[in-house]
């Protein structure tokens, strides 16, 4: 495939997709990055990615610099794991994208390039940050004196329900947790169920709390 076949089979993705040099030049830039980010084409393509979505990381960290991670992971065949970056609109306003990435290598040429494939995740974002933030409430109440303590019994929980729990407590999402306990989401799914059986509790946030509540976290 030549490079400007690639260019072309991108510009019908629902993701938004950009294409970079092994120096973070952009040379491919589709409508759905166009919208999703607020640039043209025309505005993005030859600047860096750096200098154009100034990229951060979970921790705030930079991401995207001038020799990133991801060809240090590429020059040595690791498969390159998709990861939550902070990103910047044209207009100055910050959002998290989730960023997949593929290493595609011109057989006829021997030229590198990195394919980007960026999705809004900004609501799932919030969800979790609400999350953690209730979380943090109920950990707070359970500390204080007056909570209850003759609370009603529930079926014990197994290790493993319990450090499901713990994960989501420490604000990880499900994928993350699958992916943790090397299980399907599915899988996960089926011991949230038996979670909420036990506490007789209805979501993984009440799970969560009561089980703080009941000093098993």
């Amino acid at each position: 495939m030549l490079d400007q076949e690639l260019f072309d089979l991108l510009k019908g993705t629902a993701d938004a997709a950009f294409v970079v040099t092994r120096e973070g030049e952009i040379c491919s830039w589709n409508a759905a990055a166009e919208r999703l980010f607020g640039y043209t084409a025309k505005e993005a393509l030859h600047k860096t990615c750096y200098e154009l979505l100034h990229g951060r990381g979970a921790l705030g960290t930079p991401v995207c610099e001038a020799h990133c991670d991801i060809w240090r992971a590429a020059s040595h065949s690791e498969n390159v794991a998709n990861f939550d970056l902070e990103v910047m609109t044209q207009g100055g306003r910050r959002f998290w994208v989730n960023l997949s990435s593929i290493i595609y290598r011109n057989s006829r040429t021997g030229r590198s390039l990195i394919v980007h494939l960026a999705r809004d995740i900004s609501e799932q974002k919030a969800r979790e940050g609400m999350l953690q933030k209730m979380i943090e409430m109920s950990r707070a109440v359970a500390q204080m004196p007056e909570t209850p303590g003759n609370l009603p019994p529930v079926s014990p929980l197994s290790e493993h329900e319990i450090e499901i729990l713990r994960l989501f407590a420490q604000g990880k999402n499900s994928a993350e947790i699958a992916k943790t306990q090397g299980i399907t989401l599915p899988t996960l799914r089926n011991h949230l169920h038996h979670i909420n059986l036990k506490l007789r509790t209805h979501n993984r946030l009440e799970a969560v709390t009561h089980a703080i509540q009941r000093k098993l976290l």
